[in-house]
């Protein structure tokens, strides 16, 4: 029975010894002959890093598709920390950062020089002007961990020390340590690589990457810069793209942080918005369409993947392939925008020298049946190509060329406010087509405040008040209202509000009690009969204006004002956005009482002679205004002119406003509207406003 027993576990033993061998053969034979390929490739890739690579930006379009904003490839400088020296080989980093300084100064080409540190005419360090958020950061625990009153002097003397730079001279080690500071602030790794230089000509890429043996992690890397087909077009609603600042990159990355934060994200999307996320080396747009629509315009970036064998030797491929930024199509016709640029500045430079305040304006022209601008202009203005070497010159002048004056200036509108008058008028039955009042020049209504009007109108009716712009009518049609119920309807043409364009705009103010008590003021009965003529408290922008005149010619729908028509990818296989017009609101006013007030303004447009050859009807209303301006340190007084319209009359297509500050009259701009139908409706032969300005190809 024992030796039974015996043999029993012997027997299982052995085949308990078999089996295990079995699997191990088994295993290695999955390992060595089925999966060999991959376990080959394990055992030589002992490590992978990832690096970030760029999409490019999307392009800018006009109404047709001719490219306004595109990109131009360049050649940039790139440091890769993936071949690039760690900081425990500080010296060999300060060696390569040395040479490549010296090479691209040579060349004259500017490198990334962000340390807010720098040496004044008697060689002494300090911090460099408006570089606050630098200097706090340069002194932080993450950089040189100093006292918050450490002096300049304290900060490079830190530098020097922290990054071994002793052997150089101090304007030497300063630009090293220029370099190894920016890699600390971005968090220099394989993800976060660091642009040196933007652009480097040809010649010089070349150089770099004949010494690549030497230039370890110095990559040179084709990436993109914002092209512009003709600067001069529309630069106030374009804008530019530039590095983040700080408070940019904190707000971005609170979003990201915020936006990781959900859990029920996919892991695709949660790599998406990853590789969305803005570096501190990145760029975004800063004002117009390049920031407005910075989220469709920005790209989607790519990962390259390198690998480093056993032996050390390294290989990079891209897994994960870029996404370019979508297309955004303007509203804007670039040729008639060009146009409407070359009319508004040759108008106005009949005027610059005629008074103590140079003339300046804007022009904007409105799609009645979309509320799409087709064309928005600002004199003076400025060239997108050149603007960051301009910059100075054009903030510091005088004439605020930066300043969009189209949506962010306010200003009495004068007489232009007539029409919403007489439509509140019309529709609150204060009067009728056929009501008339009597105009002998003084209105008597106040006779402690007297007020007044331009001329002597005798009886007239609400058509012929708004022909002759009759202060008289709309006082009366004003004190019969009330500036409550006067506002009820401003209000429903937008005035006092903003329009709804996709980039900063004004609100402006429409005069009310509320807003006059808000700011420590009375109200009194007089001024409501001023708010009735446009005066009081009311500002408004131009682009309100056009808004509020298209809103009448097309029969009392008020559109959101809009510069998007389009968002495209980047291979215009798909539309992402369309925008064919928003409705914000009706204005209820019936058609006959619009009819009305549209009867009165072809009655103005049928007397001016600047409208006479025209191929279309035009329906306006004159403005003008007081202004005051100090100069030299005096208050000087002008007048600003205005003018709203629209046509054809009979069947209206687009609504034009302009503003000029410290022309004589509204009626003057007469001349500058007529150009601008001209230029619309494509009957000037040989447009010579358009001289001075370049071609955009389509």
């Amino acid at each position: 029975m024992e030796k039974r027993s015996f043999k029993m576990r012997t027997t299982a033993g052995f085949l308990a010894v078999v089996f295990f061998f079995a699997l191990f053969f088994a295993e290695l034979f999955r390992i060595q002959v089925v999966h060999a390929e991959a376990y080959s490739t394990q055992k030589v890739a002992l490590r992978a890093s990832e690096t970030t690579v760029p999409a490019a930006r999307g392009e800018i379009l006009d109404c047709n598709g001719v490219p306004l904003v595109t990109n131009e490839q360049v050649n940039a400088v790139v440091l890769d920390a993936s071949y690039f020296p760690s900081t425990k080989e500080q010296e060999k980093r300060n060696e390569i950062l040395h040479a490549l300084i010296l090479l691209t100064e040579q060349a004259g080409v500017a490198w990334n020089d962000n340390l807010p540190l720098v040496f004044d005419q008697n060689g002494n360090i300090q911090y460099k002007e408006n570089t606050d958020s630098d200097i706090a950061f340069l002194k932080s625990r993450e950089v040189l961990h100093l006292n918050s009153y450490a002096t300049a002097q304290n900060c490079f003397d830190s530098l020097v020390e922290k990054f071994s730079l002793q052997s150089y001279g101090k304007e030497d080690a300063r630009k090293i340590a220029s370099v190894c500071y920016a890699l600390k602030k971005i968090s220099f790794s394989a993800a976060n690589p660091f642009t040196f230089a933007d652009e480097v000509p040809n010649d010089l890429a070349a150089k770099i990457k004949e010494n690549s043996a030497f230039f370890a992690g110095v990559d040179i890397r084709v990436t993109t810069r914002r092209s512009y087909a003709d600067g001069t077009v529309a630069p106030h609603i374009l804008g530019v793209v530039g590095k983040l600042n700080a408070e940019e990159y904190t707000a971005k990355k609170t979003a990201y942080e915020e936006a990781t934060a959900d859990e029920t994200l996919s892991v695709g999307d949660r790599q998406t918005l990853s590789l969305r996320a803005y570096s501190m080396d990145d760029t975004i747009g800063k004002f117009g369409i390049e920031s407005a629509m910075e989220d469709y315009l920005r790209g989607t970036n790519g990962i390259l993947t390198t690998t480093t064998d056993a032996a050390g030797n390294k290989s990079s491929e891209i897994t994960t392939a870029p996404i370019d930024g979508d297309a955004v199509v303007l509203t804007i016709d670039a040729r008639f925008q060009k146009q409407v640029q070359a009319s508004l500045a040759s108008f106005i430079q009949q005027y610059r020298d005629k008074a103590s305040i140079p003339a300046v304006g804007s022009a904007v022209v409105i799609d009645v049946k979309s509320g799409a601008v087709l064309a928005c202009a600002t004199y003076p203005s400025y060239d997108l190509s050149t603007y960051y070497a301009d910059y100075s010159t054009l903030a510091a002048d005088k004439s605020s060329p930066l300043w969009n004056r189209a949506l962010l200036s306010t200003y009495e509108p004068g007489s232009t406010m007539k029409p919403a008058i007489a439509l509140a008028g019309l529709e609150e039955g204060i009067i009728t087509e056929s009501t008339k009042f009597r105009c002998t020049h003084i209105y008597t209504q106040f006779p402690d405040t007297p007020f007044k009007c331009l001329g002597y109108h005798g009886s007239i009716d609400v058509k012929e008040a708004l022909n002759q712009s009759c202060n008289i009518y709309f006082y009366e049609t004003g004190r019969l209202l009330g500036i409550n119920k006067m506002n009820e309807y401003c209000t429903r043409f937008g005035l006092g509000q903003k329009t709804g364009v996709e980039i900063p705009e004004s609100t402006g103010v429409l005069a009310s009690i509320a807003y006059r008590e808000a700011h420590g003021g009375i109200w009194y009965p007089g001024d409501t009969v001023q708010a009735a003529i446009g005066q009081s408290d009311n500002l408004f922008t131009p682009i309100q204006l056009a808004n509020y005149a298209a809103t009448i010619a097309n029969g009392g729908t008020h559109y959101q004002a809009h510069f998007v028509k389009s968002v495209k990818t980047a291979d215009y296989r798909e539309t992402v956005l369309e925008n064919t017009g928003t409705v914000l609101n009706e204005t209820g006013i019936s058609e006959k009482n619009i009819r009305i007030v549209k009867e009165g303004m072809l009655r103005l447009g049928s007397r001016l002679s600047a409208f006479k050859d025209l191929p279309v009807t035009v329906a306006a209303k004159t403005g003008t205004a007081e202004s005051k301006a100090k100069v030299n340190g005096s208050i000087v007084e002008g007048l600003n002119g205005f003018m709203i319209s629209f046509a054809p009359y009979e069947d209206p297509e687009i609504a034009v406003a302009v503003a000029i500050e410290n022309l004589n009259s509204g009626s003057a701009t007469a001349v500058l509207v007529s150009d601008i139908y001209k230029a619309y409706f494509n009957t000037a032969e040989n447009y010579t406003a358009q001289q001075g300005y370049n071609t955009v190809l389509k």
